[in-house]
């Protein structure tokens, strides 16, 4: 039997933990997740990255945040200038990590309850994943998800007051990983990091 590998994580929020605790247990069931850090949004993570990178010299880290610049690449030399250390993964969902929920194009249809045809293929290239997602959620069929994910009227809330919970139910239950990367080539490349991830632990 294989020795589980104890690994933390850090994300923006809630639902970017939900996403990747499932990507991670999917591609990489010898992974233990240890704890979870951040969820308090991105200064947070960004702040604390250069901490998370040097603590992974004794225990990996995987960190998820959601795009804020032009691209991937540029944001991870501004955000980590130094050397990444090898049991450290950085990761940037393009452009938001509900991207990779729109991107399980069936999944996400049933779920709400409308056309398929209202997701476009390429949801990388989605302007606002989020503000798309809700929108979608007002054309539900389901009296449910419109309550629960959009806004509530007279209101300054940008989100619904169930946004989280009824996309991390989604996520856990309906939202399938081989669909979703059909779709979206910054959650492929992401899986895929995962797959090829191999941290080393001192004295193993």
């Amino acid at each position: 039997m294989v020795k589980p590998i104890p690994i933390n994580i850090a994300v923006e929020d809630i639902l970017s933990e939900v996403v990747i605790r499932k990507i991670i247990i999917t591609a990489r069931p010898s992974f233990d997740i240890s704890s979870c850090y951040g969820k308090q949004g991105y200064d947070y993570l960004k702040q604390k990255i250069r901490g998370f990178n040097n603590a992974s010299k004794g225990i990996p880290f995987v960190v998820l945040t959601d795009l804020e610049s032009e691209c991937a690449p540029n944001q991870i030399r501004e955000w980590l200038p130094e050397t990444k250390h090898p049991n450290f993964l950085f990761r940037i969902a393009v452009k938001e990590v509900e991207s990779w929920l729109l991107a399980d194009k069936e999944g996400l249809a049933h779920f709400f309850g409308i056309n398929i045809s209202l997701i476009p293929v390429n949801v990388d290239a989605i302007y606002d994943p989020k503000e798309f997602l809700i929108n979608l959620a007002r054309r539900s069929r389901k009296t449910v998800i419109r309550e629960a994910v959009v806004p509530l009227p007279n209101t300054t809330a940008k989100v619904g007051p169930d946004y989280n919970g009824t996309l991390s139910s989604f996520v856990e239950v309906t939202w399938e990983i081989e669909r979703a990367i059909q779709n979206s080539d910054s959650l492929r490349r992401t899986v895929n990091a995962i797959n090829n991830f191999k941290p080393t632990i001192s004295g193993s």
